[in-house]
């Protein structure tokens, strides 16, 4: 099940300093980073229960070890709650119609196996906190498994990679490390795993089990074992199909797989390690009419001339939309300035844009591809394998075989920075 954590009270100061001490000036600034709200950065720093995806993943970047910060005898047990801070009652949050829905309806059938997938801070967690909380309305049990939390080392070594995940499972079920007892070499890894599935972790569970698996764009960047990693899942997927015997334990397993695409811009091959099994969520956009609801729930009167003049600069991004927002809701900037300062390392986007030029420094060839798409002035034809990449990181937006800058936003500010 998902979890929540809290700092122990003996830590608060020392998350504190370690905000500073991480280039960090404002509680705004590191939420901006992450993509997370201002409130569950605040609550992380002042020892109020935070989702235990964003607790871990706020310690990664202040470089604290969050075993050892945590208040676990507390809140180590599974909770079916939500805390305050989530989305699923948040004013500011925009239902994904029809996406929603359909991962509601997907994680009711047997077998089900769910891909939510989406560049970076498009609002994949959000979606998958929402479809957890759905499964736990029907009374099934949820469990989260984020990539994040697994070494470097473990992610190098298919073994033990597989053990990793093997055990990580069972932990989060609250059951026993049996490991030793199911695993023979003899046999592969993917075997082992399914075995140990098979044969210990699903029988444990009585209602249908719905597992998370979040940042699994962390594997795809190992090639050493995510190409078996994929075939693991598409094999689980295909023998709760199969209508023998044991397609009917594996029905009771719902899969909701979540990974950024970004991670696809060093990847060899051209298409998704995954195919295209199961339902494959990709997150849109927020259309016109949404981003007026958000403003107006931010407390701004704006009427289609406020919003048509964001969208001309941001699109429909959802966190470049929400982070205008909460700024110029709290008066920290006007629109008209924002609009004005938006490419520049002035403007409020400086990380965001400095993290995907980063990207393309990392990439000679597809900064160059970039490079030619942002100084046209209308639609583009480029290889195949750059549209692929640069439309999965986010970048460029989709016209037949052609394409353009994802907004003004990028093709003003990479205009200039990729001269």
């Amino acid at each position: 099940m998902s979890r929540s954590l809290r700092v122990h009270q003996d830590y608060i100061k020392k998350v504190k300093l370690a905000l500073k001490r991480n280039g960090f000036a404002r509680q705004k600034d590191l939420a901006e980073e992450l993509g997370l709200s201002l409130t569950t950065v605040s609550n992380f720093l002042n020892g109020k229960a935070v989702d235990y995806v964003n607790f871990t993943e706020i310690c990664r970047s202040l470089e604290l070890d969050w075993k050892a910060i945590a208040n676990l005898e507390e809140d180590s047990e599974p909770q079916d709650s939500l805390d305050e801070e989530e989305p699923l009652t948040s004013e500011a949050y925009i239902e994904r119609v029809p996406h929603e829905s359909q991962c509601y309806e997907a994680i009711l059938k047997p077998g089900a196996l769910v891909r939510i997938k989406a560049p970076l801070q498009m609002g994949k967690t959000t979606l998958l906190e929402r479809v957890l909380h759905q499964a736990r309305e029907q009374g099934y049990r949820t469990l989260t498994l984020s990539f994040a939390l697994a070494d470097s080392t473990v992610l190098t070594d298919l073994r033990q990679f597989s053990r990793w995940f093997c055990a990580s499972v069972g932990q989060n079920l609250g059951l026993p490390n049996k490991l030793d007892e199911y695993w023979d070499d003899v046999f592969g890894c993917n075997t082992n795993t399914t075995a140990y599935f098979q044969e210990y972790l699903l029988p444990k569970t009585a209602n249908p089990l719905v597992l998370a698996l979040d940042e699994v764009d962390l594997v795809f960047e190992h090639p050493q074992i995510a190409d078996d990693f994929c075939r693991l899942l598409r094999g689980w997927y295909d023998i709760a199909r199969r209508g023998d015997r044991s397609s009917v334990l594996w029905k009771q397993l719902r899969l909701v797989v979540v990974h950024s695409t970004e991670v696809y811009r060093s990847l060899i091959f051209s298409s998704s390690p995954l195919g295209n099994v199961g339902l494959v969520i990709e997150l849109p956009e927020l259309t016109r009419d949404e981003v007026q609801e958000l403003a107006r729930r931010h407390g701004l009167e704006w009427g289609s001339t406020q919003v048509e003049k964001l969208m001309a600069m941001v699109g429909g991004h959802p966190y470049l939309v929400q982070l205008a927002l909460e700024r110029i809701r709290c008066q920290d900037v006007t629109l008209e300035y924002l609009l004005q300062t938006a490419p520049t390392e002035a403007g409020i986007y400086s990380d965001p844009l400095r993290r995907q030029l980063g990207n393309l420094q990392e990439h000679p060839e597809l900064a160059a591809a970039f490079k030619e798409v942002v100084k046209a002035d209308s639609w583009v034809n480029i290889e195949s394998n750059w549209v692929f990449k640069l439309y999965s990181m986010g970048l460029v937006k989709l016209q037949g075989n052609e394409v353009m800058p994802r907004c003004d936003l990028y093709r003003q500010y990479f205009r200039d920075r990729l001269k």
